[in-house]
């Protein structure tokens, strides 16, 4: 093929290390698995806190290193530091998983995530709901574009 190739699969206009990607994808994806499996054992109907343990056991059990009710530190645009939160799952220093047990995420749930990342300059994390029939997860991306 000449100049005028299409660009291979996967590429993009912005630089993306493919190993950070790959992983944080094979992350989320065994986190799905395995939470599919726990709401299909335990179903609906318990506290926040009995999936939180139910899912950082199966996660360890699969190696993947898991810290509960980690902190994290909001800070101001000029570096100062707010306070803490405590993410309900920090997994291998690059995801968040915040975790609910409700009928119906509502949107200040999906805000509180979205506000985990911008202020730790994470930018991947899982909204999990346990608490309906049909339990629900959901990605969310907090990429910077280049200037």
């Amino acid at each position: 093929m000449g100049p005028n190739r299409l660009p291979q699969k996967g590429t993009t206009k912005h630089k993306i290390k493919p190993m950070k990607f790959a992983h944080i994808n094979e992350l989320c994806d065994i986190v799905r698995e395995t939470s599919f499996a726990l709401h299909r054992f335990h179903r609906h109907g318990h506290v926040e806190k009995i999936y939180e343990n139910a899912l950082t056991h199966r996660l360890r059990k699969q190696g993947i290193q898991v810290v509960q009710q980690h902190p994290l530190s909001v800070h101001d645009e000029d570096g100062t530091l707010l306070g803490d939160f405590a993410a309900d799952l920090f997994l291998e220093n690059c995801l968040i998983v915040e975790l609910k047990a409700v009928r119906i995420v509502a949107e200040e749930h999906v805000a509180q995530l979205l506000g985990y990342l911008r202020s730790s300059r994470i930018e991947t994390g899982l909204m999990i709901n346990f608490g309906a029939p049909v339990m629900s997860i959901k990605k969310y991306l907090m990429t910077k574009l280049p200037d």
